[in-house]
């Protein structure tokens, strides 16, 4: 039977590379952001959604679009990040970054979990390698997704009486126009950096494995450090 997967921030970077790489697997795929569309991906299996994450009242018009739609893997990918002394960040912009990083995957997450359980599924959160170390002008970025890290792992402790498999993914600096706002930029060197279809090796590797076994937390680096300040 073919098992239908919820992906959030499907339309660009992380999310758009597990999309694609599910689509191969022949998952059928629900994708949700603000900006997606059926035509980004032009699949038969492919469906997409529209929702603004940031807006609770839109994850709640969400659930009435997801009802019957028999979700077995829900993939948390939307995010975005500010990095600033953190006087410096408006309070729009540190209500939405808790909003979208962590926010709607405790929504997402509170909404699919019976369904998730029910069909002995997967919860796997796209969270970053912020969770697990601390960096200056991070501090609410970082705080986000070290809060998705205590999510996802004591929702894997809560779980463990059903078949549901809970995994966390820590990514190192990503291609993407994650960092198109910013002042600062992925290395242009390859083994300094990950790339979006390395994440999506990580989630196949997950939806893999045997399902008796848990890859409870994904940590992936570069083999090499580097990072590009942007010229402004």
């Amino acid at each position: 039977m073919q098992r239908v997967v919820l992906v959030t921030g499907s339309s660009s970077g992380i999310g758009f590379a597990i999309v694609k790489r599910l689509l191969e697997l022949d998952f059928k795929v629900i994708g949700v952001s603000r900006s997606v569309t059926n035509e980004l991906f032009n699949h038969k299996n492919f469906e997409a959604i529209s929702c603004n994450l940031i807006d609770a009242k839109e994850i709640e018009h969400l659930a009435t679009k997801l009802k019957d739609k028999d979700i077995s893997v829900l993939i948390n990918s939307a995010g975005f990040g500010k990095f600033e002394p953190h006087e410096e960040l408006s309070h729009k912009t540190i209500l939405d970054m808790v909003s979208l990083n962590l926010t709607a995957p405790m929504l997402l997450t509170n909404m699919l979990l019976r369904e998730l359980k029910k069909n002995d599924g997967y919860l796997i959160n796209i969270n970053s390698i912020e969770a697990i170390r601390a960096s200056k002008f991070a501090g609410v970025y970082s705080a986000t997704k070290a809060g998705l890290k205590a999510f996802t792992d004591s929702l894997f402790e809560e779980t463990r009486r059903s078949n549901l498999s809970v995994t966390n993914i820590n990514p190192d600096m990503t291609e993407s126009n994650f960092y198109d706002e910013l002042r600062f930029e992925t290395s242009k060197k390859d083994d300094e950096k990950l790339f979006a279809m390395d994440i999506a090796d990580a989630v196949e590797h997950i939806l893999s494995i045997r399902k008796g076994a848990v890859i409870s937390d994904y940590t992936i680096r570069s083999l090499k450090f580097g990072i590009c300040k942007k010229k402004f």
